[in-house]
């Protein structure tokens, strides 16, 4: 592909709700281009952006996927991303390399939950947008009323710059309003403007001109005058007013019918910003300051790494956008974030699963490399002379964890290198050892997600694991305080064992966590032997008396005691006080302790209803509401047993438009019924061990 100047690039992410046809639409682009030879169909698996094979079996996006093209003298990178809620991950990696986006929306669904949290996100990116109306060939397509709800749920200042002629199966093509010209057919070509659309395309035009020309006073004056505008100076306001962001111009087509790409094409490059008129950006120089860099070939290197993957053949493969600077092949760079020299080998340029080797990537363009050794997502690769450290990319945390269980001996010793490297590939997934359980958890966006991402830790990495609700970390404590005794005494042939503890146990505020003391007068207990209690009570505490949990809240104070000159030992005490904590602990009226979250739920106020009455069901305990621009806040605290799953059933109850954040807040008592039943459970399990 030949070298484009960074004035020359586009470098535009392609969002929507899942379902919308983003990826057809992308193919009918590559197709009209001229950069694949034939236009392949999602329902076979055979489109450039979705190779994964576990895109080619869900038949969906999983991944962002880069499809450069060349149009009008012009290099358009388009990143196609995931529409699939649980993939946000991609999206907000393509936004963050993105100068722009093109949001697409079904007319025949209009604009759906997904729709509008990909709006969002690129609000929050600030980056300017065209909207494609997709699927105009679709039955129950109706343009007028997709672009009053695109005008209603996304922005009014959305407004048409074509209007189509038809729609469903009599959808023939579109008008350019501009113009006054009407286009159909793939190739495409110009055809008569149907007469009875005149005076739609003549409304249309008129409120356009009126919308655009706000942003130049000189032509403003004029048309308030009643002054001629002409076309030229529509487009350039057009351009100006895109870039700024007070008016987002809607087109309308059809992907899988290859009718209305090639305009959207042409918008690309007339309307949305290069890198270079997209200004300086900011970065951080070695000293610490921010500093304004201007992206150009003279300007120091600041490339920042957006994805990470590995590929069974080559290994490590890293997609970096060039900020400033250019990035050569068979070269040295230093990354900022690691302080650390890395090689970089041959550069290319993908187009979905293909690449093509090129010298070097200009500032403004895309790449990729192989076997870097200390790059992750988000690391900003530079010189060491002037390193440069670009802002990373914010992903949103997990809502939904498993537990992680490997299938076989052979899985469980390569299980925690592969998720280290699946969420090294995917930042949204993040993998701990959960202390007080034991159990290695992976949390991500949603249960597809996780599906695939234990797809993957089998395809890419040969490891076989079982997903599963992860084991709530119970606690038990005493409510009384008890005395208890217990003497560990055996003889056997020569030296026997004993060893005798009197402890005194009682119940501490929650949150008091665990206290051992020794309060022996008279060399009762043997001052060498008090570690040995010590170390017998605090491993007797791992698993408590009711149903195996670990024991907290509670001061154990040794005060006495008896020894034996010859057959007392360090063991023969750790068993004794073990056994008296138990015994102890039995006699104390001992209860199960749950963890307690605070939950904080964001929903339209359409479902506040809903969401309290199935908080209540949950166990849980609502604080408070606060209304903010048609959204609830809700505030309240909830027994972690209960809300292992809320992910989904938060989605499924809000079709999706409901988030939640959750912490730690406190343990609580379990209720009678709710412990008697955790207990059977635990006595079972036990059983079948």
């Amino acid at each position: 592909m030949q070298q484009f100047t960074p004035d020359k690039i586009r470098n535009v992410a392609i969002l929507s709700h899942s379902g919308s046809g983003k990826t057809s639409l992308a193919e009918a682009m590559l197709f009209d281009a001229g950069a694949i030879s034939r236009m392949g169909n999602v329902a076979d698996g055979t489109t450039t952006s979705d190779y994964d094979p576990d895109e080619i079996k869900h038949k969906i996006s999983i991944n962002l996927t880069l499809l450069p093209l060349a149009w009008k003298n012009t290099k358009i990178n388009i990143i196609d991303t995931p529409g699939y809620p649980d993939f946000v991950g991609e999206v907000k990696s393509a936004l963050r390399v993105s100068e722009s986006a093109v949001v697409v929306v079904c007319a025949a669904s209009g604009v759906e939950v997904g729709t509008e949290q990909v709006w969002s996100y690129a609000s929050e990116a600030k980056v300017p947008r065209l909207i494609f109306i997709n699927k105009m060939d679709r039955e129950n397509a109706n343009f007028s009323s997709t672009l009053d709800q695109i005008q209603g749920k996304l922005s009014a200042r959305c407004l048409p710059i074509q209007i189509p002629i038809g729609s469903q199966k009599d959808f023939k093509g579109v008008i350019d309003i501009i113009a006054k010209k009407a286009f159909a057919g793939a190739p495409v070509k110009e055809i008569e403007l149907p007469a009875a659309m005149a005076a739609d395309v003549d409304s249309a035009r008129e409120k356009l001109i009126e919308a655009v020309v706000e942003i130049d006073d000189e032509i403003m004056t004029r048309y308030l005058d009643g002054g001629e505008i002409t076309t030229e100076e529509i487009y350039k306001c057009l351009k100006a007013s895109t870039l700024q962001g007070s008016i987002i111009p809607v087109l309308a087509g059809s992907g899988l019918t290859n009718n209305g790409a090639v305009m959207l094409l042409d918008a690309m490059v007339d309307y949305l910003p290069s890198p270079v008129s997209a200004g300086t950006f900011k970065a951080i120089s070695a000293g610490g300051p921010e500093e304004e860099v201007k992206p150009a070939a003279e300007s120091p290197l600041a490339a920042l790494v957006f994805k990470t993957t590995t590929d069974p053949h080559v290994g490590k493969v890293s997609f970096f956008r060039v900020y400033s600077g250019v990035l050569s092949s068979n070269s040295q760079v230093w990354n900022v974030n690691k302080a650390a020299v890395e090689r970089i080998g041959q550069i290319s340029m993908p187009r979905g699963k293909n690449q093509e080797t090129v010298n070097q990537v200009v500032t403004g363009d895309i790449g990729l490399v192989v076997k870097l050794a200390n790059t992750a997502s988000g690391d900003t690769l530079g010189v060491k002379e002037h390193p440069l450290k670009l802002a990373s990319i914010r992903y949103l945390a997990p809502v939904l964890s498993k537990a992680v269980h490997p299938k076989s001996k052979a899985d469980l010793d390569k299980m925690s290198s592969g998720l280290a490297r699946i969420c090294e590939e995917d930042p949204s997934l993040r993998s701990q050892r959960e202390a007080d359980t034991g159990e290695l958890t992976l949390g991500g966006m949603g249960d597809t997600h996780l599906e695939i991402a234990a797809s993957r830790l089998q395809r890419k990495f040969a490891v076989e694991v079982l997903l599963e609700v992860p084991k709530v970390p119970f606690k038990e404590t005493i409510t009384v305080p008890v005395e208890a005794e217990y003497k560990h005494k055996k003889q056997t042939g020569g030296h026997g064992q004993y060893g005798h503890v009197l402890i005194r146990m009682e119940p501490l505020p929650p949150g008091g966590g665990f206290e051992f003391q020794a309060k022996v007068v008279g060399g009762s207990v043997p001052r060498n032997f008090i570690p040995a209690v010590e170390k017998g009570i605090k491993e007797a505490r791992v698993e408590g008396v009711i149903a195996g949990f670990p024991a907290v809240d509670m001061r154990v104070t040794l005060y006495d005691g008896s020894f034996h000159a010859v057959d007392s030992s360090e063991m023969a005490f750790k068993i004794a006080a073990a056994q008296a904590f138990k015994k102890g602990m039995a006699d104390a009226s001992p209860v199960l302790l749950e963890p307690i979250m605070n939950v904080t739920v964001t929903v339209p106020d359409s479902f506040t209803g809903d969401i309290i009455g199935d908080l209540n069901t949950k166990r849980a305990h609502v604080s408070g509401m606060t209304p903010n621009q048609g959204l609830n806040v809700i505030q309240a605290q909830a027994p972690l047993a209960e809300i292992l799953r809320y992910a989904i059933d938060l989605r499924s109850m809000t079709q999706g438009r409901g988030t939640f954040t959750v912490d730690f807040s406190h343990f609580e008592h379990v209720p009678g019924p709710i412990a008697q039943k955790i207990v059977a459970q635990h006595k079972s399990a036990a059983h079948h061990e």
